[in-house]
C-alpha cells in the first residue's frame, strides 16, 4: 500500500469510534458488575466470569487473528465485528440463561479481537508519517474514553431504565458504528489482502513473530503495561480517602489520556516511540514509590496514571514505527492484543495476592518489577535490533 500523502481525519475518527464501542464490551459489564447479581442471583462467585470471558479468545487467539484479518480484508473484518458485537448485545438484551450469556460473550471476544487488530492497522495506512504518532496515541485512548462515557452516560440510563438497557444502548451503537463504516470506507484505499493461513500451521506461526524483535516489541512492553494499569483502578481505590474516592477515579485514566495526547505526541518528535514508553514506564516507577510513601494520596495516582499515559501512547505508535509493511503490522498488533488480555487477567490476582501476603509493600514491590521489567523488556529487544542491522 502506498504512503498516504494526506491523513484521512473523518476516517480516523470513525475507526477510533469502532475501538470506543469494542471497549465498551469489557466496560458495559464492569460498570455494573456490583449489580449483575440482579440479573443471576444464583451464579454466586460465578459472575466474575462475565467479565473475563471476552478476554479468552483474545489470549488464545490474538496473535493469528492479525493473520487472519489480513487475509479476510481489514474493511471487511471491522465492519463484521462490529455486525458480530451488535448482535451479541442485542442477545444479551433478551436476559439470556448464564451459560447463554456466557457463550455470547465468548463471541463477542471475536468481535473485540478483529477491531482492535484491523483498527490500528488501518489508521496507520490512511495517515501520513508525520501524523502517525498524533493518530497512534489517539487510538491509545480508546479503552479510557470508552470507559469515562460509560460512566457518565451508560450508568444514569441504567438508573433509568434498568440493567438491560445497557446491552440494547451498545447493540444500537455498534449496529450504528457498523453502518457508518461500511459506507464511510468504501472508496478507501486498504492493504492488499493476503492468503489465508492453514489450520494446521497456525501453532508454529507465532514463532516468527515472537522472534522478531520489531513485532513483538510493543507486545512485550504492553504485557507489563495491562498487568499494571487495570489492576491499580482495581486495588487502589480502598486507600484513597472516601470524599475524594470518586473524583480520583474518574480523573486517572483522563490524567492517562492527557498525557498520551499532549505530552507524548511532542515526545516522538524527538525521540522513538519505544523510548516513549520506556521513560513512562521509568516515570511510573517513580508514582509508585510515591504511592508506596503515602498509600491513597490523590496527586501520587494522578501522576502515576499521568506517566502510564506515556506508555500507552509509544506502545500503539511503536507497531507502525518498527513495521513497514502493514501485514507485519496486523500481525504486531495481534501480539499486542494477545499480551493485553494476559495482562488484564493476571494483573489483579497477582496485585491482590501481593497485597493479602504483604500488604502495602509488597504490591508497590510487585508493581516496581513489572514496570521496571517493562523499561528492561524494551531495552533488550532494542539491542537485539542494534545488533541485527549492525551484523547486516
Amino acid at each position: 500500500m502506498e504512503v498516504q500523502t494526506i491523513t484521512r481525519w473523518p476516517l480516523v475518527v470513525a475507526v477510533w469510534a469502532a475501538g470506543l464501542g469494542v471497549a465498551a464490551q469489557y466496560g458495559k459489564i464492569s460498570v455494573i458488575f456490583d449489580r449483575m447479581a440482579e440479573l443471576y442471583p444464583d451464579v454466586g462467585a460465578g459472575i466474575s466470569f462475565s467479565v473475563s470471558f471476552v478476554g479468552i479468545v483474545g489470549i488464545i487467539l490474538g496473535l493469528v487473528a492479525g493473520l487472519f484479518v489480513s487475509s479476510i480484508g481489514y474493511r471487511r473484518s471491522l465492519v463484521w465485528a462490529l455486525w458480530l458485537g451488535a448482535a451479541m448485545s442485542a442477545l444479551q438484551a433478551l436476559h439470556l440463561p448464564y451459560g447463554l450469556f456466557l457463550f455470547s460473550r465468548l463471541i463477542e471476544g471475536l468481535s473485540h479481537l478483529g477491531v482492535v487488530v484491523a483498527g490500528p492497522t488501518l489508521m496507520a495506512a490512511i495517515s501520513t508519517p508525520h501524523h502517525r504518532g498524533f493518530v497512534m496515541s489517539l487510538w491509545s485512548t480508546f479503552f479510557s474514553v470508552s470507559f469515562s462515557l460509560l460512566i457518565w452516560f451508560g450508568l444514569p440510563l441504567v438508573a433509568r431504565f434498568g440493567l438491560v438497557s445497557l446491552f440494547v444502548a451498545h447493540a444500537l451503537v455498534m449496529a450504528g458504528l457498523a453502518l457508518w463504516l461500511s459506507r464511510a470506507m468504501r472508496d478507501m484505499p486498504v492493504p492488499p489482502r493476503q492468503p489465508f493461513p492453514a489450520l494446521m500451521a497456525l501453532p508454529r506461526l507465532h514463532l516468527p513473530v515472537y522472534r522478531s524483535a520489531w513485532q513483538v516489541a510493543p507486545a512485550a512492553g504492553w504485557l507489563f503495561y495491562t498487568c499494571c494499569f487495570v489492576a491499580i483502578l482495581t486495588v487502589i481505590p480502598p486507600y484513597i480517602p472516601p470524599e475524594q474516592r470518586a473524583a480520583v477515579l474518574m480523573a486517572m485514566p483522563l490524567a492517562s489520556i492527557a498525557t498520551s495526547m499532549t505530552l507524548g505526541v511532542y515526545l516522538m518528535r524527538l525521540m522513538t516511540a519505544v523510548k516513549v514508553a520506556q521513560l513512562g514506564f521509568l516515570l511510573a516507577a517513580g508514582g509508585v514509590i510515591w504511592l508506596g510513601s503515602a498509600p491513597g494520596d490523590p496527586l501520587a495516582c494522578l501522576a502515576l496514571s499521568a506517566a502510564l499515559g506515556l506508555v500507552q501512547g509509544g506502545s500503539f505508535a511503536a507497531v507502525p514505527q518498527l513495521n513497514e509493511s502493514d501485514e507485519d503490522r496486523a500481525q504486531s498488533n495481534g501480539a499486542m492484543a494477545q499480551a493485553g488480555n494476559l495482562g488484564n487477567s493476571i494483573g489483579t490476582p497477582l496485585m491482590v495476592l501481593a497485597l493479602s501476603l504483604a500488604g502495602v509493600p509488597g504490591l508497590i514491590a510487585v508493581l516496581l518489577v513489572l514496570l521496571l521489567g517493562g523499561f528492561l523488556v524494551h531495552q533488550i529487544l532494542a539491542w537485539r535490533r542494534s545488533a541485527a542491522v549492525g551484523a547486516i
